[in-house]
């Protein structure tokens, strides 16, 4: 399934919801499946930087995929990690690069959190994104 198909699933999925608590309950729900990070990961070189709770990502290149999991210490911020891993892992790093997950805006997440959390959503995004470069960078050219 590609980025786009996913993103729109998701955008699909909460139009279901009337009002922003199911949704919000939605999203915690989303951060019990979460594929956790291994506990050798959650180290300090892990930890997302711009995030006010703490928020571990691992990444790794799996056949060319980007595959990410990750942790939180926060309820709410590991469903949001469960959402943009749903969206970007188990794609190349071009995939993700040029990703332009529209789904944020569209199902309302922006708007509805609050500036911190809005700002680590952001630091979030941004982290995967400069993971998937720096396989990009590191992938022997054809």
């Amino acid at each position: 399934m590609s980025i786009q198909e996913i993103e729109n699933e998701i955008v699909e999925e909460f139009e279901m919801f009337e009002d922003w608590m199911q949704k919000y309950e939605y999203i915690i729900e989303l951060g019990k499946s979460l594929p956790l990070i291994d506990a050798k990961y959650k180290t300090e070189d892990k930890l997302i930087k711009g995030c006010q709770s703490q928020v571990w990502l691992h990444s790794e290149l799996n056949e060319g995929n980007v595959l990410f999991t990750a942790d939180s210490d926060a309820i709410i911020t590991k469903g949001m990690v469960a959402l943009m891993i749903r969206v970007l892992s188990n794609h190349t790093p071009d995939e993700i690069l040029n990703a332009k997950l529209e789904f944020v805006d569209k199902i309302g997440l922006t708007q509805h959190l609050s500036p911190t959390r809005s700002n680590g959503l952001v630091s979030m995004i941004k982290q995967m994104k400069m993971d998937a470069l720096a396989y990009k960078v590191k992938a022997p050219n054809p």
